[in-house]
């Protein structure tokens, strides 16, 4: 038997295995206790989403470059000790995905810095939108079935 019949045969086996049936072995004791871990409270205030932020721009960016630049500074020293040699050639190889992934990283940080800065606004103005939505069902309505008894 030869590698794709037995591969096919495992996967008929676990298929037939596979039962499409659901078993509940417990509730829990709250919305965090289903299995995905982590913290209970889902919500940060405005002031640590900005202390995240401000983390972002003060220690993980800046120390990021550094590690950038340093990393940088021995792989170029690396590629000019094995000129000519095909480790030379790989080494800057390396180099050049790494700044490709580094520059990824950083735009990724910045994002991310921009997206916490940006929520507490985002969340405060959809809190606003609904808000007002909402407005029109809470003020008294004139006329006769205003009351919702539909004159009765």
């Amino acid at each position: 038997m030869g590698f794709d019949e037995e591969w096919e045969q495992l996967r008929g086996q676990a298929a037939t295995r596979q039962g499409t049936r659901m078993q509940l072995n417990g509730t829990g004791d709250g919305p965090s206790s289903g299995g995905l871990g982590g913290n209970q409270d889902f919500a940060s205030t405005p002031a640590e989403k900005k202390a995240a932020a401000n983390t972002i721009e003060t220690e993980l960016e800046p120390n990021t470059k550094k590690a950038t630049d340093w990393a940088d500074e021995t792989s170029k020293a690396a590629v000019k000790e094995f000129d000519g040699w095909d480790t030379g050639a790989g080494v800057k190889k390396v180099m050049e995905t790494w700044d490709k992934q580094v520059k990824v990283l950083m735009g990724r940080l910045s994002v991310e810095k921009g997206a916490l800065r940006g929520a507490s606004g985002l969340f405060a103005g959809n809190d606003d939108l609904i808000k007002s939505q909402f407005t029109p069902l809470l003020k008294p309505q004139p006329g006769p079935y205003a009351s919702g008894l539909d004159g009765l």
